[in-house]
């Protein structure tokens, strides 16, 4: 009888594993070919106008740049700020943007938005790859709650714990 009641609560289990597996493969399916959630457009919407606010309030101006969602990127990098033929624009990966909103909208918006700032006030210099302390006080002054280099996986993973 112990063993049938193992052999059940085993299938079970088994049948319940593989909706969990099927529910998440089809989210992640529907990510990758639709637009991003109205959700997260407004995070980001309210994030880049609490930039531009935070820009205006220290700087005397908001600058405010095309802010396109992307999946071209290669790899994990979450965010990019171009300079090219004059103009500036920040990219975000879309490809990282559902594991990790929360960071994407509290840390990378600030970030790449300080880089923007750094091109218009022509504060750009090769030796320090665009992250001076010019630029991470202008990363902190706009509002980045990370302003490192580059992505810490910790502060990604730490975001997703409930305490």
């Amino acid at each position: 009888m112990f063993k049938k009641k193992l052999e059940y609560s085993f299938i079970i289990l088994s049948i319940l594993a593989v909706i969990y597996l099927a529910k998440n493969y089809y989210e992640s399916y529907q990510f990758k070919h639709n637009d991003i959630p109205n959700e997260y457009k407004n995070r980001i919407i309210q994030k880049e106008k609490e930039v531009l606010n935070l820009m205006q309030k220290h700087y005397g101006y908001a600058y405010k740049v095309p802010l396109i969602i992307t999946d071209k990127f290669k790899g994990r990098l979450y965010g990019l700020c171009v300079y090219k033929d004059g103009e500036v624009s920040i990219y975000l990966n879309k490809k990282v943007m559902q594991e990790s909103i929360d960071y994407m909208v509290d840390s990378v918006i600030a970030h790449e938005y300080a880089h923007a700032l750094m091109f218009k006030l022509g504060h750009i210099s090769k030796n320090t790859d665009g992250h001076s302390a010019q630029w991470r006080e202008a990363c902190v002054k706009l509002g980045g709650i990370n302003c490192g280099k580059y992505v810490s996986k910790e502060d990604v993973i730490m975001g997703k714990l409930p305490f």
